[in-house]
């Protein structure tokens, strides 16, 4: 894909702090960090988003990104990672090749999680058979 930043990453058009590469992922350093070593891990192919991901290159990528994590953790002394994936506009995605963040954690970082919700009454038991449903197709 000739105008996304991430292939001109992965070919070197664009320059990076590179932490890994293999024949298939790479993972560099985030230019906007949540936190000092936020790390993006990325398939060398073009994928638009994780649920267009073929399920091998999703194993080479959820393992570079543990991989990742735990050096993070022990490069940045990080007490934990956030791995997180945002799939389509609506859910923060901004780049559309897909891409994993590994985010170092540390105590008082200030970064929030989501608020959470509460379900109405029955309406997990109606979500639940939808999914399921969609599931079996």
């Amino acid at each position: 894909m000739t105008d996304c930043i991430f292939c001109k990453i992965v070919q070197g058009e664009i320059p990076c702090e590179k932490v890994y590469k293999d024949e298939n992922v790479m993972a560099f350093l985030d230019i906007h960090p949540v936190n000092p070593g936020h790390i993006l891990v990325v398939p060398k192919k073009h994928v638009v988003d994780f649920v267009s991901l073929d399920d091998a290159t999703l194993a080479s990528v959820v393992s570079v990104a543990k991989k990742v994590g735990a050096a993070v953790m022990r490069g940045a002394g990080a007490q934990g990672v956030n791995v997180m994936i945002n799939n389509g506009a609506v859910a923060g995605q901004v780049v559309f090749h897909l891409h994993v963040h590994v985010v170092p954690r540390f105590e008082g970082d200030g970064f929030k999680l989501w608020p959470g919700k509460e379900y109405a009454a029955g309406e997990a038991g109606v979500m639940a058979q939808k999914i399921r449903v969609e599931l079996s197709v």
